[in-house]
């Protein structure tokens, strides 16, 4: 397969570009700044320069062409205000579905938030805020593309244990913690079942072995 991963250097998408190049897949990853490339080409991919919060459709899906899956993944990071998190996490993940949809990518991967599909509490940090309610509305735009196969996955509180294999995988989990290695599996393995395609999963550590997981929610679809 030739996957191309938006926001190629995060650290969910370096560990699923080290998992999918070692499976022998054609990866490519996009980045906003040339000195990440080295850090792709370590982890097996191929970078593409391309400023996805001021490119056109048409210049993104000259890198989508020929692909057979595009993953977002980007995101304004830490430390970014609220206008990063709606030029970023909503814009450039709109962007990109458009570009896909325009390219002919139909398997389409939004990695997105748990909380994103509602109204965060009064309490809510304001930036924190911000990026719920950016990713919520990227989710829905992605949601209404009728050319993509798109699967949005929600992780909870991301951590950097070191994956264990053993997620629980559903439409509601209820909140906890997962690690960036078990949601870098679950990537590919939704990318290697195309039956998951039109669910918004939510994630966390859990009981059931990845593959299990994704088998098992796909069959809860099909009833």
């Amino acid at each position: 397969m030739r996957i191309v991963i938006a926001g190629g250097h995060g650290q969910i998408a370096l560990r699923l570009e080290r998992l999918l190049a070692a499976r022998g897949d054609e990866v490519s990853g996009i980045i906003r700044k040339p000195e990440q490339a080295e850090d792709l080409r370590a982890a097996g991919a191929e970078p593409v320069v391309c400023d996805l919060e001021s490119a056109t459709a048409d210049q993104v899906a000259a890198h989508l062409e020929g692909a057979d899956a595009a993953v977002f993944a980007a995101g304004a990071g830490p430390g970014s205000g609220t206008e990063r998190k709606t030029t970023v996490d909503q814009g450039a993940a709109q962007l990109f579905a458009d570009a896909a949809e325009q390219a002919g990518v139909r398997r389409f991967l939004v990695v997105s938030s748990m909380g994103a599909d509602r109204e965060p509490p009064p309490d809510t940090d304001p930036v924190f805020a911000a990026y719920l309610r950016a990713k919520g509305a990227a989710d829905s735009y992605v949601r209404q593309k009728s050319g993509l196969d798109w699967t949005i996955l929600r992780p909870g509180r991301l951590t950097d244990d070191p994956g264990q294999g053993m997620v629980q995988l559903a439409e509601h989990t209820g909140r906890d913690a997962v690690s960036r290695d078990d949601v870098a599996q679950v990537l590919v393995a939704l990318l290697l079942e195309p039956g998951t395609a039109g669910l918004v999963l939510e994630l966390i550590s859990g009981a059931m072995r990845v593959e299990e997981a994704v088998q098992a929610v796909q069959a809860v679809a099909r009833r």
